[in-house]
């Protein structure tokens, strides 16, 4: 039996508990930290049938989404929704001084 690597883990906590997976964006969002994000969203790709599937589902190319996700990777905005869209969630504006979600 093959002990399951760290991104496996955590693909199947955002499955598990997709709120969590949304409260983790957030809060890497606010802090501003872009290679935080995109492991975070690599790890999210394989909860959600993996970078092939969500290219599929954002109309996006396999290959180009790979390079996207990567560490040196910088999403166009409309890529970032799409691929957020396929993971079922979306992007959103908060005035700052508002009350966190998750404080």
């Amino acid at each position: 039996m093959r002990d399951r690597s760290h991104d496996e883990a955590m693909a199947e906590m955002y499955r598990a508990d997709p709120e969590y997976a949304a409260q983790l964006l957030n809060s890497i969002l606010e802090d501003g930290d872009q290679g935080e994000l995109l492991v975070i969203l690599r790890q999210m790709a394989g909860a959600f049938g993996g970078v092939p599937a969500i290219a599929a589902q954002a109309h996006l190319n396999p290959t180009q989404l790979y390079r996207t996700l990567s560490p040196e990777g910088n999403p166009a905005l409309s890529s970032l929704s799409a691929i957020l869209k396929a993971m079922g969630l979306r992007l959103a504006v908060l005035p700052i001084n508002a009350p966190s979600a998750h404080a």
